[in-house]
């Protein structure tokens, strides 16, 4: 199936009432709610996220002319938040697309379309709101509606699902009016749908239903008792908590073989008793062991009370750590644990130190070093950074999370392109590849022509100029099959061309040289304009040289001017990733360029950790662009 094709839905079977009760007809109904006259917007919801503005004006213009469609995406990440908004040109064609469209397949998700709602009040009241519960699997979105639109006018409805799209065996069905919940709540409470009995009934915000749980939950008379010792049995478990109250159970948890588990459950018939109870059994010791006897929890209560105390008690070490907890990579191999420890200590008391290994102990070249206090921390940073260890001159920083190393990337991809997309509006340029999209049916602009990287064809993007020729006291890069190596954010064999571009570039680009041709004009040997071979010429084949980004050794880029030094990193650090990844070598190489020189020469030095570096702006550019 194509990203466009839409699958219609098929009408809801199976559905059955029970013979006692008597329920209005269900019939196929989709909703009759009118917009206001000056309103023909459409909210489409559960979107897969790779679901693009392009992807559902195909769709929708098919009904009638689209006057503009908008994703919502993150404002940081640009992801896609998986609903979006069509607005048409006049509200009949929103209904026909309402009425065709509701429930079908986009990308194998079925959309959910609705009229976009302006008024607040509508949504946060939750007036006309249903809960359903005990829901078949086999029930989806359409089918639920179906049922449920012979009542009145549906604003909504929804059968949630988990990540793998299975149902969760509940939905929610939003109508235009209280009176409308109401008639479907009294028809359809406790009927049959595919056999199994459902409740319907008022949809309770979840902040009621907390304070209805806490209530409840503060009023618990079912208690639970663990870490028992083995040779107690139900007699002597019931015995323990009689004094204490009245018992209505009493259960002991046994094994196949009828050995006692270590734990069970009490409950009494009042709370002041069960109360009593925990009060003074908890922490008991009872043949050697230390009771533990608490309110009995539900499992995914007991998992989310867990979840909770694990995160605070990481926050709370994170917070700890915040400040003086240092990262150290480019270390020797034959360093350990103690000469790392030793080199550190000057600056302070040192908490831990440890070099990170592999499962063979190898080293992988890098490790932490944890302060007692911020100062000390500082100052480490400070003297120890590019200080010549051994061979190797160490980078020391403070340590940060994975997830908030992504985050900055990310943050620093964002704040690119939006640089970018700028530059290109002001240029008067089209179809930025990451922004936001505008589709209109009176001239909206056609999708070709695009160039690398977002920008016109032949166009270099902002920053990321071609080679301009040997620097000052640095030998000069070779030639690359007769021409001068790519900027970065250039294809290696030229800028794209799009329908109705000039191959030299967009007008008013300068003139001098590019492509590696001399100031007079005459093409180099075997380099033709935009990097294609010319023909051979009197039987002489054009000189190709190899590639060899390590012609510029590091001490020449230590030694030039910091101006030149970022240029003279980033053309090793392309014709490395070009190998691998020729189709993404601009982009990553402009990803990794935005950190500092000095740790930049370090990644130079260091094989494993530029690979690393590189694997991690690539997993950035996957998640983060869009997959059409």
């Amino acid at each position: 199936m194509s990203a466009t094709e839409v699958v219609q839905p098929t009408d809801a079977t199976g559905l059955e009432k029970a013979p006692s009760q008597t329920v209005a007809p269900t019939a196929t109904v989709q909703s009759t709610y009118k917009p206001q006259p000056s309103s023909a917007s459409l909210y489409v919801g559960e979107l897969d996220p790779t679901v693009t503005e392009a992807i559902l004006f195909e769709i929708f213009n098919m009904i009638g002319p689209v006057a503009s469609i908008r994703v919502c995406r993150d404002t940081v990440t640009r992801r896609s938040l998986g609903y979006a908004y069509v607005n048409y040109l006049n509200s009949a064609d929103g209904e026909r697309a309402l009425e065709q469209l509701n429930y079908s397949l986009i990308k194998g998700r079925p959309c959910r379309i609705m009229w976009s709602q302006r008024d607040p009040l509508l949504r946060k009241t939750g007036q006309g709101n249903i809960f359903i519960k005990n829901l078949d699997e086999g029930i989806d979105n359409k089918a639920l509606h179906d049922t449920f639109a012979a009542f009145g006018n549906v604003l909504s409805c929804k059968v949630a699902v988990d990540e793998q799209g299975n149902s969760k065996g509940y939905g929610f069905v939003h109508y235009e009016t209280s009176e409308s919940a109401e008639a479907a709540i009294k028809a359809v409470d406790g009927m049959l749908l595919n056999d199994k009995k459902v409740y319907v009934g008022r949809h309770i915000p979840r902040k009621e239903r907390q304070s209805k749980l806490d209530e409840i939950r503060s009023q618990y008379t079912n208690i639970y008792v663990k870490n028992l010792d083995t040779e107690v049995n139900e007699e002597d478990f019931a015995k323990l908590f009689e004094p204490y109250g009245t018992i209505t159970s009493a259960i002991l948890q046994i094994d196949a073989e009828g050995k006692s588990k270590g734990f069970g459950f009490v409950n009494y018939e009042t709370h002041e008793m069960a109360q009593k109870a925990v009060d003074a059994l908890h922490d008991k010791d009872i043949n050697g062991k230390k009771l533990f006897v608490g309110r009995a929890q539900k499992r995914n209560e007991r998992d989310e009370e867990l979840r909770r105390t694990f995160d605070i008690a990481k926050m709370e070490r994170l917070a700890k750590l915040q400040g003086v907890n240092l990262y150290v990579k480019n270390i020797e191999d034959d360093l350990d644990d103690d000469k790392l420890r030793a080199e550190f200590e000057p600056f302070g008391t040192i908490t831990s130190a440890k070099i990170m290994r592999d499962d063979k102990g190898t080293s992988k070249g890098f490790g932490f070093v944890c302060y007692s206090t911020p100062d000390e921390a500082s100052k480490a940073i400070a003297e120890m950074n590019n200080k010549m260890l051994g061979t190797k001159p160490l980078y020391v920083s403070l340590a940060q999370r994975r997830d908030v190393r992504r985050q900055q990337l990310e943050s620093q991809m964002s704040q690119r392109n939006q640089i970018r997309m700028q530059q290109a509006a002001a240029a008067g340029l089209n179809g930025y590849i990451n922004g936001p999209i505008y589709y209109g049916a009176p001239g909206f602009p056609p999708q070709g022509g695009r160039g690398y990287a977002g920008y016109a064809p032949g166009m270099v993007g902002p920053g990321r100029g071609g080679y301009r020729g040997p620097m000052p006291g640095v030998p000069p890069m070779p030639s690359y099959g007769g021409q001068a190596p790519q900027g970065y954010g250039m294809s290696p064999y030229g800028a794209r061309q799009g329908p109705g571009a000039r191959p030299g570039g967009p007008a008013g680009a300068p003139s001098g040289p590019r492509g590696g041709a001399p100031t007079n004009g005459t093409p180099r040997s075997g380099a033709g304009r935009g990097g294609m071979p010319l023909p051979v010429v009197g039987g002489r084949k054009p000189l190709v040289m190899e590639p060899n980004p390590a012609a510029i050794s590091v001490a020449h880029i230590v030694s030039a001017p910091p101006e030149n030094q970022k240029q003279l990193i980033g053309e090793i650090i392309y014709m490395r990733v070009y190998e691998q990844y020729p189709d993404l070598a601009g982009k990553i190489t402009g990803m990794l360029l935005e950190m500092d020189n000095s740790e930049l020469i370090h990644l130079l030095e260091d094989t494993p950790s530029l690979d690393m570096k590189i694997n991690e702006a690539l997993a950035v550019l996957h998640e983060y662009a869009p997959k059409e």
